[in-house]
């Protein structure tokens, strides 16, 4: 009996001495795994441990060959599900990974290995959200800390003031405890609080270099208040630790794309995809990519690819629809309706699709269906975001009462004196960006993007007074002494440099929304130029609400809250030319569109530039343009939108009745 009994005896020794090699000498725990199933054929865990070191070596295929079979052999067994779900990923078939990472943390949820993976997987698909929640738990499973179990369990759960209470508590008492540290900046991130968020993860890593997961949201965070440069570099300090991070090479991508980088952005991208070619949130990146440097059929290409490979992928779809120019077969229609019937489609792939299929059916001329979709599509989207109308009112109200004509005049020679930045604001599908692409069509002006930098100046000048205090911008402008001015214009012109690729004298930041921090510009640098992009308020707010915006806009989801965004916009913008009569020029989209040559003389005349006849050949400009009229910009002028909106007029009243008399004054011309 104890003869038989010893085979196992020693099949188990060598398979645990096996399982040690695995992660330092994984060559030698294949051998070990191989001798075993010589005398053992088919035994299951040498089975597993011989399929991990062939990823550990980096032999994927062969990975996956043993380990897939197993896998379905043994459903409910987690060793063979966590196995294949890394080689899976390895193999760059991330979503295939994150299902049979899914079952393995669903057999065994304390297995913290399995949600970093998870985590990791989601990340690569673009699954922001779903990776945070797997990476919270992450850390609950490899927390060995009892006093951090409670906190963890509340971060996953979403109750998120009981985890903040818990870890502020537990950081009095051990105020070096990075894991701590790093789940109450997750906390500070998902309230928006990103500078406290930011501010955590710095001490954090000020104590734990090393610390890559740290380091990564440390990256996500700066991004997240467009601040990518910095971001940039702490991608590049993760890459140093692991050049194949693919959620590092994505998100580098994605912030040189931002930087201005787009051609390094658009490598990247392809690397990782040659890599890695399942990955449908990565070809849709792409395919941004490829859009933004004017290859279109490249770009309907890359996300032809993402819904191919993920079906219920509504972004894809949208982004599509996004091209403008892009038409929709009867075959795609009826896949987007199809997906629609799904009952597990998520809330942010529902919207996407009846964005696009508002498109699709619009350029069929179906318009009744089309503003069904395009009504249903903002319906949900207006659900899921917050935003305060009155809160708007309110600045714009607080704006008119401080710049009066007597406080402009006692700020004059405030600020930096520098000439170089044009400044185009207004609203979304204002024209803004046909003015950019005209402009940096002359020798002297460089096109950038939509900056985020004044608003970023705008934030922090409002949070100067700490978050329990009432918000203190723009009133706190009034409290700035002419070197903070100066030190604020010349803080702006350091951060776009970046931007900035040739030796152009002239650079353009178009921001629509910069409207907002007209007041703000005028101090900071009152030697630049704004220009203001209008448009007619019924095309311009129903091209807003047929556009789906990836951030920002939360005006644009309901008709009346557009009509009343518009209106405290012109409200402003008069007040302006009141107090500061000629300093912004206003550019009429319509009156553009009728008398191109007329208006871009009179748009160089007040910029100070001499007329060049490339401006008018502005669709020839082979500059890289990230908005959602990147296409349209590269085609002469041309009419057919002026009109549009009329088609939808009997859907449109609470529109209509939410602007009032600015219908018809909007035009109404500053004295430039």
């Amino acid at each position: 009996m104890s003869g038989a009994q010893e085979p196992t005896g020693t099949i188990d020794v060598a398979l645990a001495h096996a399982a040690r090699l695995l992660t330092r000498q994984p060559a030698l725990a294949a051998e070990q795994a191989s001798e075993v199933l010589k005398v053992a054929p088919g035994h299951p865990v040498a089975t597993v441990i011989l399929g991990a070191s062939h990823r550990a070596r980096g032999d994927t295929a062969a990975a996956l060959e043993i380990l897939e079979p197993l896998a379905l052999a043994y459903p409910d067994w987690v060793s063979p599900q966590y196995e294949l779900g890394l080689a899976l990923g390895a193999a760059g078939r991330s979503t295939d990974a994150v299902t049979r990472l899914r079952r393995a943390v669903e057999l065994k949820p304390e297995m913290g290995d399995a949600w970093r993976a998870l985590g990791d997987n989601l990340t690569a698909l673009g699954d922001t959200d779903g990776a945070d929640a797997a990476y919270a738990r992450h850390i609950k499973a490899a927390t060995r800390d009892p006093r951090l179990l409670e906190p963890a369990a509340a971060l996953c759960e979403g109750r998120i003031p009981v985890a903040e209470r818990l870890l502020r508590e537990h950081l009095k008492r051990f105020p070096t405890d990075v894991a701590a540290i790093r789940m109450l900046a997750e906390v500070a991130a998902r309230l928006g609080r990103y500078r406290d968020a930011e501010t955590l993860l710095a001490r954090c890593l000020e104590l734990a270099p090393g610390f890559n997961a740290a380091r990564h949201n440390y990256a996500l965070v700066l991004q997240r208040q467009d601040r990518f440069a910095d971001a940039l570099r702490e991608v590049e300090r993760l890459l140093q630790a692991d050049p194949t991070d693919t959620g590092g090479r994505n998100l580098k991508a994605s912030l040189l794309a931002r930087l201005g980088e787009v051609q390094q952005s658009v490598e990247i991208y392809r690397q990782v995809l040659d890599q890695f070619p399942g990955h449908p949130k990565v070809w849709h990146s792409y395919g941004h990519a490829l859009r933004t440097t004017g290859r279109q059929s490249e770009s309907i290409d890359a996300y032809r690819r993402s819904v191919e490979l993920s079906p219920g992928y509504g972004e894809a779809y949208w982004s599509l629809a996004n091209l403008k120019t892009f038409r929709f077969s009867a075959a795609d229609i009826e896949r987007m309706v199809e997906q629609l019937r799904r009952e597990d489609l998520s809330i942010e792939d529902r919207f996407h699709f009846h964005f696009a299929l508002g498109k699709a059916l619009e350029d069929a001329a179906d318009y009744r269906a089309s503003f069904g979709h395009y009504a249903e599509g903002n319906r949900l989207r207006r659900s899921v975001i917050d935003y305060d109308a009155d809160a708007v009112s309110e600045r714009v109200g607080q704006t008119k009462s401080l710049f009066t004509a007597d406080f402009i005049e006692s700020r004059r020679g405030s600020g930096s004196q520098a000439q170089d930045p044009i400044f185009i604001v207004g609203l979304p599908r204002s024209g803004s960006t046909l003015l950019e692409q005209i402009l940096s069509s002359h020798s002297a002006v460089e096109g950038t993007m939509e900056l985020p930098d004044i608003g970023a100046i705008a934030r922090e000048l409002g949070d100067r007074r700490g978050r329990k205090a009432p918000y203190a911008y723009p009133g706190i402008l009034g409290e700035l002494s002419d070197d903070e001015l100066r030190a604020l214009g010349d803080r702006y012109l350091r951060s776009t440099r970046v931007q900035r690729k040739s030796d152009a004298p002239f650079f353009i930041d178009k921001n629509p929304n910069n409207w907002l921090h007209v007041g703000l510009i005028q101090l900071i640098l009152p030697n630049a130029r704004i220009i203001d992009a209008r448009r007619h308020p019924m095309s311009c707010c129903f091209s807003a609400f047929k556009q789906h915006f990836a951030r920002g806009n939360r005006y644009s989801y309901d008709l009346a809250e557009l009509g009343r965004y518009y209106r405290d916009y012109v409200d402003l913008m008069e007040h302006f030319d009141r107090v500061l009569p000629g300093r912004v020029h206003r550019a009429i989209y319509e009156r553009v569109v009728d008398d191109t040559e007329s208006e871009v003389r009179r748009l160089l005349a007040y910029c100070g530039l001499p007329f060049e006849d490339a401006c008018l050949r502005f669709y020839e400009n082979e500059r890289a343009v990230r908005t959602a009229s990147s296409e349209q910009v590269r085609r002469p002028i041309y009419r057919d939108a002026l009109e549009q909106w009329t088609h939808y007029r009997e859907w449109l009243g609470p529109l209509e009745q939410a602007l009032g008399p600015v219908v018809e004054t909007y035009a109404r011309s500053n004295a430039s």
